[in-house]
């Protein structure tokens, strides 16, 4: 924390350099990030594509959002769409919430149900309302043969456990992973998939920086969360799509692999676990 640079909230890191090979942002909310228009959010995904991220994924966390989300997702062949109601807004989780959650969900362009999970950080939601809306989330997934994108903020061991109970997904995302070495230990011998965002690069964040180095190849992803967690050294200015590729070439310094490879190795995990059209080169 304090060797980030805290800077005017208004004002975007630059753009950098292509990375070397095309990488997949895995979790946005380009809504969140001032788009509205598919001009906006073909504005964003230009940007991104001139970073070497060349599709990007956003992100619902309520009804309004899943609408536009959907919707988003056909205005441009770069961008992608997951659904679901966060945690936090569990508590009046209904029959009509959970119709319209599904028949979002089973668009074309929508890849995961997400983002579902448990949040214990806020107090917006019960506790019991969150773990019934994550059992239900977990069997659409199921249910629809898609990613399962998990919310998990201070509630590792009942997201464990209830996966468990319910029985996995075949792909299960744990976006912004949170956790320790030991957790990750755990989501990776369940063949959990982790996804870094730019939390992973702040120098304060050690135990996640140490659970980043022992995850497998082909079980990583990263994402911006943006308009949230701005990777270093740009933390505290507004986060887009486009900064993945700082937050890919912190990781590859930090794991001692090329940065070609950590861009390479995401984007495969990607393609498979959103099952997205392969791409071999920018």
């Amino acid at each position: 924390m304090g060797s980030d640079r805290i800077v005017s909230k208004g004002e975007l890191p630059p753009v950098p350099e292509a990375l070397p090979e095309p990488v997949v942002d895995a979790h946005t909310h380009l809504d969140a990030c001032g788009a509205v228009t598919a001009a906006d959010v073909s504005a964003m995904a230009d940007r991104a594509e001139a970073a070497g991220v060349t599709r990007v994924i956003t992100v619902a966390d309520d009804l309004a959002a899943a609408r536009w989300a959907a919707e988003a997702s056909t205005w441009d062949p770069r961008v992608f769409a997951a659904v679901a109601i966060h945690p936090t807004r569990t508590k009046d989780f209904g029959e009509p919430e959970r119709s319209e959650v599904e028949r979002l969900a089973r668009g074309d362009r929508v890849v995961a149900v997400g983002e579902t999970g448990l949040d214990y950080y806020w107090d917006y939601s019960p506790a019991d309302a969150q773990q019934e809306a994550f059992r239900w989330h977990i069997d659409l997934a199921k249910r629809l043969g898609k990613a399962l994108m998990i919310h998990d903020r201070d509630a590792h061991e009942d997201v464990l456990r209830i996966l468990d109970e319910e029985g996995a997904p075949d792909d299960v995302v744990f976006h912004c992973f949170s956790g320790d070495a030991e957790i990750a230990r755990r989501c990776v011998d369940s063949g959990y998939v982790l996804s870094f965002a730019g939390t992973v690069t702040f120098r304060n964040a050690r135990a996640l920086r140490e659970a980043a180095k022992l995850v497998p190849a082909d079980q990583f992803l990263v994402e911006t969360d943006a308009p949230f967690l701005t990777p270093h050294p740009f933390r505290g200015r507004p986060n887009e799509p486009y900064c993945t590729a700082y937050t890919v070439r912190n990781l590859a310094e930090l794991r001692e692999e090329s940065v070609a490879e950590i861009a390479s190795a995401a984007r495969r995990t990607a393609e498979r676990v959103f099952r997205l059209p392969t791409v071999t080169s920018t």
